[in-house]
């Protein structure tokens, strides 16, 4: 079905449908959760034309090019069904809810209504979950959230689908899903590994809205829980752990509660084994007085880690968080000079003059940055 879409429906990041097209300042749409993704990620240039973005800028729905999207995926539904299905999407969505809120359902029937209605939110796009949520969906799915292990895991895969749309996010919000997903993300159901790394893809989904990054980052345990999970979880649960805080942490508030949560040592140990989301969340850290701070508690294993991620790095994205995180490092206030002192013990200066000629721009950039910061130290001292 996806090959029938024109082009120009597709986003130019994911190449995927857009379900929410957003215009950059550069005059180019892009999907709101890929443009949003990669501005999260430091980029401050249009993915197309690589020119840079206005210091101050907004996202501008495209509704014109959302509709046009909206009536092709109808018109092709219709077009491309073998044979009417036996209840229509309306009734089906209607049926399947009140099996969920009802207390004389069994859990069974539960399940089955969850897993089918995750199905056709996929299938029916942004529409169809408007019409879930209108419908009173978001209450009824964060119950069974609330239940058995089985029913968590199926109604937090719902609970991702439906948050996938700006005005949703705000609605989940409002029906109290932080609490909901914190309290999957306490949970310790060994038999069920999913629910915790489901919970915490739907916090980065609620938090990818900046009016919500501070709803979650003042809950009492959203961001101790992440870092809990950092540290005790699976591969799976540590990266989806490590995505949210990243998301949650581009707001002010949420690194000094990130730091405050234990979350330095954590992140600068997984940065050591070259994981590099955690990498991402230190260089965030980095730039607030008390993520400085805790780093400066232990000079030596910060600067050997991110210097070892200079000398072998994995990704050239690692390599920019470990070249940004250590300007911020070295041009903070209070303890810069320890840390320059401490690259260069480490050869960090012979390092960055050769990655001063990467051909990567933000590796370039961020060396060369870099340079004159350790020389300036060199020189004082």
């Amino acid at each position: 079905m996806a090959t029938q879409f024109p082009d120009d429906f597709k986003c130019p990041i994911s190449l995927e449908i857009m379900s929410d097209p957003v215009i950059l300042s550069s005059g180019h749409t892009f999907d709101r959760s890929s443009i949003q993704r990669w501005l999260d990620s430091g980029n401050r240039t249009c993915p197309i034309t690589k020119q840079p973005l206005p210091y101050h800028f907004s996202l501008i729905p495209n509704h014109a090019l959302r509709s046009l999207i909206s009536n092709f995926t109808l018109l092709q539904s219709s077009a491309s069904a073998p044979k009417p299905p036996s209840q229509p999407p309306q009734t089906t969505h209607q049926t399947l809810i009140p099996t969920l809120t009802s207390p004389s359902s069994p859990p069974h029937l539960k399940l089955d209504s969850l897993i089918q209605l995750t199905r056709l939110s996929k299938r029916g796009g942004p529409l169809f979950r408007q019409r879930l949520m209108d419908s009173g969906a978001a209450s009824a799915v964060l119950s069974c959230a609330a239940a058995s292990p089985r029913l968590r895991e199926a109604a937090l895969a719902l609970l991702l689908n439906l948050s996938l749309d700006d005005d949703s996010k705000v609605g989940l919000v409002a029906e109290g899903a932080i609490s909901v997903l914190v309290d999957s993300l306490l949970c310790m159901d060994h038999c069920n590994c999913n629910s915790r790394a489901y919970a915490a893809t739907v916090l980065t989904s609620l938090a990818m809205l900046d009016v919500n990054k501070g709803t979650i980052g003042a809950h009492p345990c959203a961001i101790s829980v992440l870092v809990s999970l950092l540290s005790g979880g699976n591969e799976r649960e540590r990266r989806e752990a490590a995505t949210a805080l990243f998301v949650l942490c581009s707001f002010d508030d949420n690194k000094k509660r990130a730091v405050e949560c234990g979350a330095v040592g954590v992140l600068v140990e997984l940065g050591g084994v070259g994981v590099e989301r955690a990498l991402g969340v230190l260089s965030l850290l980095g730039k607030c007085r008390e993520g400085r701070e805790e780093m400066g508690r232990n000079v030596g294993c910060v600067v050997g880690v991110l210097v070892g991620v200079l000398r072998g790095g994995k990704s050239a994205r690692s390599v920019v968080y470990a070249l940004s995180l250590l300007n911020s490092l070295c041009c903070g206030g209070g303890g810069g000079e320890r840390f320059g002192v401490e690259v260069m013990r480490h050869g960090g200066l012979e390092i960055c003059l050769a990655l001063v000629e990467d051909e990567n721009d933000k590796i370039s950039r961020n060396a060369s940055a870099l340079v004159q910061s350790l020389r300036s130290c060199r020189l004082r001292g």
